[in-house]
């Protein structure tokens, strides 16, 4: 029997779109597929050890995970250490999904060798006290913060700002940071920072911010930044000396106990005067300055 040649080439397009398919549907395509899955895994595995109360079994499986991926994670990045920061880690606040650290942005961290006042970080001081670094660093890639974004959407559920799809909304926006960069504490944006974009970013962010578990800070005590350059995402958060205050702001701040609906009024109030009035105030340039050289250590310039 005689096929036409028509029929061939409808024949070799069908195999060809087969095999594609199949591709498509095998092993992951890339580095970054390859190490979502692996993630996804090690999330699943790890999660039911806990909830089987097999605490020894996951906390191995965790130390053996968190070498894999990273190690996967500095082949895609292929990021140089940073002066004055530690050697690069894995930036998953958990492998349990029923930890308030779970599901931080995929990336590398870098954390600061010192402390906020000079001292070595990562250890107790004379006092016994343990050490935070004063600045972190966390570099991803523009796809996996996009990935990111997108299993985020919905993350905090319906009655919850959420953290904005659109990458610059969601670098400029306090719920961002909250998530992505975790230490049990919820980020509070005061001020935007009037910082330059760096040569060949696309974009560039930088804000005065503060952490809270409960009600809004008295002071700015850090500055986040944010940049996307060269296909990368980087953002930024670092202790800043001298504090960010606006007296004439507080007034209002405090007093006697309130109702959530007059809480959330106040706390709006204040919110609204300090942006207005930190760029007024002798610290607001010494922050932009110390905003400027994080984002310049970040994207490594």
């Amino acid at each position: 029997m005689k096929i036409s040649a028509s029929v061939v080439t409808r024949l070799a397009a069908a195999f060809c779109l087969f095999g594609m398919l199949s591709s498509a549907n095998g092993a992951p395509a890339s580095s970054e597929d390859r190490y979502i899955a692996a993630r996804d895994a090690a999330i699943t595995t790890i999660s039911k050890l806990y909830d089987d109360s097999k605490g020894d079994e996951a906390t191995k499986a965790e130390e053996t995970a968190t070498s894999d991926l990273l190690v996967q994670m500095k082949a895609i990045l292929a990021e140089p250490d940073r002066e004055g920061f530690g050697s690069a880690k894995l930036n998953l606040g958990s492998f349990y999904n029923g930890d308030e650290d779970f599901g931080t942005l995929d990336g590398l961290r870098f954390d600061s060798l010192l402390g906020e006042k000079g001292e070595k970080a990562g250890a107790n001081d004379a006092h016994g006290k343990y050490v935070e670094p004063r600045a972190h660093i966390v570099v991803t890639t523009q796809t996996l913060f996009e990935r990111w974004l997108r299993a985020h959407k919905d993350w905090w559920g319906d009655k919850v700002k959420n953290v904005p799809q659109q990458m610059a909304k969601a670098l400029s926006d306090e719920s961002f940071y909250t998530q992505a960069i975790s230490n049990g504490s919820a980020v509070v944006k005061f001020s935007p920072l009037p910082i330059a974009t760096p040569t060949g970013a696309s974009f560039a962010f930088a804000m005065l911010a503060g952490r809270t578990q409960s009600e809004l800070p008295d002071s700015a005590d850090e500055v986040i930044v944010a940049a996307i350059a060269n296909g990368k995402v980087y953002v930024a958060e670092g202790s800043i000396e001298p504090k960010v205050k606006v007296a004439a702001c507080r007034a209002g701040k405090k007093g006697e106990p309130m109702d959530e609906k007059v809480r959330e009024k106040s706390e709006a109030a204040y919110a609204r005067c300090f942006a207005q009035r930190a760029p007024q105030q002798p610290a607001f340039a010494q922050a932009t300055k110390q905003a400027q050289a994080l984002l310049a250590s970040a994207i490594g310039k």
